[in-house]
């Protein structure tokens, strides 16, 4: 019995090594699209699934899909969905697109759970500073006029209902500004649109907001870069490998004016109308989602690098803080950041 054991194991063996050598499967195709929306530029990236899309096919349902968001989200668009409800003065439901309705309604789950650090009614104070569509940045705005664009800032002022779709306000003077959730919301909704399709590898950017399932080429895992938060220039502070995730980041630099020698920054704390004056240059944050991804990055970033460091950490959030120093930046991450190398 061991001699035709023996005997199968070296045919088998014999077999093996004579057996022409298989080639190689080749990579699958990797497709990129990109454009412009939002006041930025989208980048989608993906392979081909083993029966492939037609790319024509998928550009044009993106392009729609883009098109669509921003017509319903854009501060831009006088007859935008949330510009029309922010002139309208009613307390009856508002209807609105789904999209919007479930944007609007993440946004407010977002303001409570950062204190309100992140608002989604902002809008008055990002106008006022000119961080807002007509983008008049320069002069530092009157006590006066901070103190009353204040009073029109409150998200407990502000309802969102998913079916029928639709908004009501409580007070006439509130208005929504959804710029820092839209765009995580666009990279989640075209990532949806991709896996309708069949595609299970791609990597979705719309501007700095990141969703990433599945493999690059040569099972090689998505990579996105950190900033290095420079004022003028670019440069990488970290390479992240991403999996299965959305990663977002929020920051103090590129966007801003001086005015009497003093650096203001587009990131408004919504609880004293001005922009925020900490040392915290970013913060990196991975979630599940774009939206949810998004939004917070923007709360932790006016919550600063104290308190916005331990909010993350009492819920188990997956940070990176990048403080500015007088020594040059500093990196803080949150353990479950540290988790991910």
């Amino acid at each position: 019995m061991s001699r035709i054991v023996a005997f199968l194991t070296m045919a088998c063996l014999l077999a093996a090594a004579f057996a022409p050598a298989e080639e190689p499967r080749p990579a699958a195709e990797l497709v990129t699209l990109s454009g412009r929306t939002m006041g930025t530029i989208y980048s989608v990236k993906f392979l081909q699934p083993p029966t492939p899309v037609a790319v024509d096919t998928t550009r044009r349902e993106v392009g729609v899909l883009l098109d669509r968001l921003e017509q319903a989200m854009s501060t831009y668009r006088e007859d935008s969905e949330v510009c029309r409800f922010g002139a309208y003065h009613g307390n009856d439901w508002f209807a609105v697109s789904a999209d919007t309705a479930r944007v609007v309604a993440e946004s407010l789950r977002v303001s409570g759970l950062t204190g309100g650090a992140f608002d989604v009614t902002a809008d008055p104070l990002v106008r006022l500073w000119g961080f807002g569509p007509r983008r008049e940045t320069g002069e530092t705005p009157l006590e006066q006029a901070i103190a009353e664009a204040r009073r029109k800032v409150d998200y407990h002022r502000l309802q969102a209902r998913l079916d029928p779709p639709a908004l009501r306000k409580t007070s006439p003077d509130v208005s929504v500004d959804l710029s820092a959730i839209a765009k995580g919301y666009a990279a989640d909704a075209v990532a949806g649109c991709l896996e309708k399709l069949g595609v299970t590898n791609y990597l979705v950017a719309v501007g700095g907001e990141l969703k990433a399932r599945g493999h690059g080429q040569h099972s090689r895992p998505w990579h996105a870069g950190v900033d290095k938060p420079l004022d003028d220039g670019r440069a990488i502070q970290r390479i992240i490998e991403l999996k299965d995730c959305a990663i977002s980041t929020s920051g103090d630099y590129r966007n801003f004016f001086t005015d009497a020698g003093r650096r203001y920054s587009h990131v408004i704390d919504p609880h004293t109308g001005r922009p925020v004056t900490h040392n915290l240059a970013s913060v990196t944050i991975i979630q599940e989602t774009s939206a949810r991804a998004d939004a917070l990055a923007t709360g932790l970033m006016v919550l600063g690098p104290d308190a916005g460091y331990a909010h993350a950490m009492k819920h188990g959030w997956a940070c990176l803080f990048i403080l500015r120093t007088e020594s040059g930046f500093v990196e803080k991450p949150t353990p479950a950041f540290e988790r991910l190398r």
